[in-house]
């Protein structure tokens, strides 16, 4: 071993220099000056000579003794944070390009979540939750605009079958849950930030098609812009998600951030159906549709500028696509999805219907065998542990249901009580103030009761406010049962959402968050999707011979839908009841730590 330095001589000093100047900046430790630079320290040359061999490692032939380094320049601590490497190994330095100057590293946890959250001004953090949280605003926002005025806009295409007109909201809704899991994927590849403006982008563009669609007057046109537009959701909504996951560490904060996102939901469903209402009522119904593709446009603007710089950057190992599992997975999503649909319209018993289901099934068998032997798999099949599919039953059982009652709440208003869209719209406005109040709700049980309580919770929201619902009389008062399932049903909504989401963000790592959220948002749009297809088939199947124009056959069919919503939530309580018994069983009443 060489003789270690003297005290007092030349490289006694240059050590004691190197530790002082790295005590002062551990000090004065910020975003900006994190990351020790050598060309702010003296003794440059020396520094440089001996950060150079410990960073490229090639040793000289000289041997002497080296003074030690100061902590930024070891590679424990200048490994690549959690938004662009999670699992690096920490055993090799990767050097900055020359010429491009070094972006501010962030602490991360165990499994890559930030120790804190991303340093922003807070004007700047306001616009960025804002943009983020308004993608479930316009998500559910579609969703109205075509639900509260469907009869106005079947007769621009001479639609008259019920299962015809379902395809407006369904086809919308099979696109966003089909698409999202891919999408997900594709943020963790490309970037999160790049991936959620471009689907601002593509929302806008698709949404105006839709209202153009009007002047060939083919219904087909304006389904497949329905679709086409619900890819537009599905690149938004996980990716923004994700971007609040690696934005802000488990915690207080990450917990309002999402609950901020599940409480926009109502207020964006009533927006939509108000503003589609009174465009088609009072004006012209495409410019429901126009006015939406604008604000899309300006919002993927905003996304551009709004979203921090730290959460812009691409992975520096980005996992792989896997092609054949998506094609598989799309495939096999779209048919069943189809077929249910198809059924009621054209009956169980068409082979074109059938041999969907079929070919359907066929390809998500398939795809699970793909999956489990996939290098870059869209679905790690050893994450769908048992809370996992716990949190996603809860949540597709209890979203089915929900797609089921406003669907057919629409037609009871407008149907068997003979309101316009814009009084069923504003009979809906309670639910803006109800979904506040739940999303407030939200966040104090998240930090004060556990997770898989708050989820128990939402389904049995779910199911009382469907059965509320369910047994009104066709000729009541408003203010009697159905403003009462109107203010329950916001805090099924808003609890299970973010409940789902905390859970799933925090179980994975951080190169898996556009995954995790990719997963809530397929349950929640593909299950309201197939549970529209469920109810319209046991809706036709009870009308079945009768004369679907009058008003009594009209109102037992809707009620039998509402039967099947019923059941759906029923199983929705029984699940979330199991899943909070077995971690109470397991765990005990805890509550997650921040």
């Amino acid at each position: 071993m060489p003789p270690s330095p003297e005290p007092g001589s030349p490289m006694e000093d240059v050590k004691h220099g190197a530790h002082s100047m790295h005590d002062r900046l551990s000090v004065t430790d910020s975003p900006k000056n994190s990351v020790y630079k050598s060309r702010h320290i003296s003794l440059q040359s020396r520094v440089d000579s001996i950060a150079e061999q410990n960073v490229y490692g090639y040793t000289s032939d000289e041997q002497f003794s080296l003074p030690d380094l100061p902590a930024t320049y070891k590679t424990s601590s200048r490994s690549r944070s959690y938004l662009l490497d999670p699992q690096y190994p920490g055993t090799a330095y990767e050097p900055e390009p020359m010429g491009h100057p070094h972006q501010p590293l962030m602490e991360t946890g165990p499994h890559g979540h930030p120790i804190r959250a991303v340093e922003m001004s807070t004007m700047r953090e306001i616009f960025f939750v804002g943009v983020v949280a308004i993608s479930h605003f316009m998500t559910q926002a579609a969703l109205g605009q075509a639900l509260a005025p469907i009869s106005i806009i079947s007769k621009s295409f001479d639609i008259t079958a019920p299962g015809e007109e379902a395809w407006f909201i369904a086809g919308y809704s099979l696109t966003v849950g089909t698409f999202i899991l891919i999408s997900g994927r594709l943020g963790d590849i490309m970037g999160h930030k790049r991936v959620f403006a471009f689907g601002y982008a593509w929302l806008g563009v698709w949404a105006a098609f839709a209202g153009f669609s009007v002047y060939p007057g083919k219904q087909i046109f304006f389904d497949i812009c329905r679709a086409m537009q619900g890819i537009g959701p599905a690149l938004i909504m996980p990716n923004g998600l994700a971007l609040f996951g690696r934005a802000y560490p488990p915690g207080i904060k990450k917990n309002i951030v999402f609950s901020i996102f599940g409480a926009v939901a109502p207020a964006g469903f009533v927006t939509g159906a108000t503003f589609g209402s009174l465009f088609a009522q009072k004006s012209f119904w495409p410019w429901a549709f126009w006015s939406y593709a604008i604000a899309a446009w300006g919002l993927a603007v905003l996304a551009l500028i709004a979203v921090p710089r730290e959460l812009s950057e691409k992975p520096v190992n980005p996992p792989g696509f896997d092609w054949t599992g998506s094609m598989l997975g799309v495939a096999g999503l779209v048919l069943v999805n189809v077929a249910w649909n198809n059924g009621p319209l054209f009956g169980w018993n068409q082979p074109h219907v059938y041999f969907l289901l079929i070919i359907g099934l066929l390809s998500l068998v398939a795809f699970v065998w793909v999956e489990k032997r996939a290098e870059s798999p869209i679905l790690p099949m050893h994450a769908m542990n048992g809370t996992v599919n716990y949190v996603l039953g809860c949540v597709g059982l209890g979203w089915g249901a929900f797609g089921v009652w406003v669907f057919y709440v629409f037609k009871f208003l407008e149907q068997i009580r003979g309101v316009t869209p814009l009084v069923a719209s504003a009979q809906f406005s309670p639910a803006v103030i109800c979904g506040l109040l739940a999303a407030g709700m939200t966040g104090f049980m998240l930090t004060h009761t556990p997770v898989s309580f708050v989820m128990f919770v939402s389904m049995i929201a779910f199911c009382l406010g469907i059965i509320i619902c369910a047994f009104q009389p066709a000729s009541q008062v408003y203010w009697a049962q159905m403003f009462i399932s109107i203010v329950i049903m916001p805090f099924g909504m808003d609890m299970s959402f973010p409940a789902a989401s905390v859970i799933l963000s925090n179980h994975m790592p951080a190169e898996h968050q556009g995954l995790a959220m990719s997963l809530v948002n397929t349950v929640v749009n593909y299950f309201i999707s197939i549970s529209l297809g469920i109810a319209g088939t046991v809706e036709s199947q009870v009308i079945k011979g009768l004369d679907p124009t009058d008003p009594i056959v009209q109102l037992r069919g809707i009620r039998s839908a509402f039967y099947t919503a019923i059941g759906l939530s029923l199983a929705g309580v029984i699940c979330g009841g199991l899943f909070f018994l077995q971690t109470w069983r397991k765990e005990g009443w805890k509550i997650m730590d921040h």
